[in-house]
């Protein structure tokens, strides 16, 4: 016995090639009618770091005190030392320190300049204005002030006559002296062994750097360099009792 076969229309043929040949016109329209929505992606801890940056970043065993690598697996990139277009009115050789944006730079020709990520300090956020590179140093001593050491005898007071150079120096492994005439300013551009406060607000000091970039600025100013330090928002004040003159005038000894 045999099945019947259903009837077929003879519209259902053509319907059907007419439908195959529409829908990837369909499809575009939907994807067009909702196009992907921009958005910013975060930076993220131990991201991928070029060779080139583990390279300038990387140990310098030859320095008076072997150097360790970096660790910038916390560091965001664009604190990284790097050359930018930097348009500005200062001379080639003039460093620039923006603490608000926390970059310094040295102004090149032809409107480039050199970016350097740092960490400012109460006392970099107490200043601004015009100085003059009056003594570089390399892995210089660090000699806390009596304030400091009756704030915190414990931690300070082991210090009071000075601490030796070295990895653990709060200055790292260069500092360049701010003076304007004749006058120390106690303004401090330096190195320092926290990486991870390199980009951020911290508790004390002036302007940090990582040491591998204070030693290539180090390298590259000749004292007599001016330096402009930019400082947009309201001046730190100390609180009573509260001294920001963290250096004294023979911690470069």
């Amino acid at each position: 016995m045999s099945v019947a076969t259903p009837a077929v229309s003879l519209l259902d043929r053509p319907l059907k090639r007419v439908v195959a040949l529409l829908m990837p016109l369909l499809l575009a329209a939907c994807v067009g009618a909702q196009p992907p929505q921009p958005f910013e992606v975060a930076y993220t801890p131990g991201a991928h770091v070029s060779a080139e940056y583990l390279a300038m970043y990387g140990e310098q065993p030859n320095e008076q005190f072997p150097l360790p690598a970096t660790d910038l697996s916390e560091v965001d990139p664009r604190f990284l030392r790097q050359e930018v277009a930097y348009p500005t009115r200062e001379q080639p050789g003039t460093i620039v320190v923006d603490t608000d944006n926390r970059y310094l730079y040295l102004v090149r020709e032809n409107g480039r300049a050199v970016r350097y990520g740092i960490g400012v300090g109460k006392q970099g956020m107490s200043w601004r204005g015009r100085a003059t590179v009056a003594r570089k140093a390399a892995w210089p001593r660090w000699t806390p002030t009596a304030a400091m050491v009756a704030r915190d005898p414990e931690k300070n007071g082991p210090w009071a006559g000075g601490m030796q150079a070295g990895l653990d120096n709060p200055l790292g492994a260069r500092a360049l002296y701010l003076y304007q005439g004749d006058r120390d300013t106690l303004y401090r551009i330096h190195g320092t062994s926290e990486p991870w406060s390199i980009g951020k607000s911290v508790s004390s000091g002036c302007i940090r750097m990582f040491n591998q970039d204070i030693i290539d600025l180090h390298s590259r100013v000749p004292t007599g360099t001016t330096v402009v330090v930019l400082n947009r928002r309201q001046l730190l004040t100390p609180e009573p009792g509260e001294s920001f003159d963290e250096f004294t005038p023979d911690d470069s000894i």
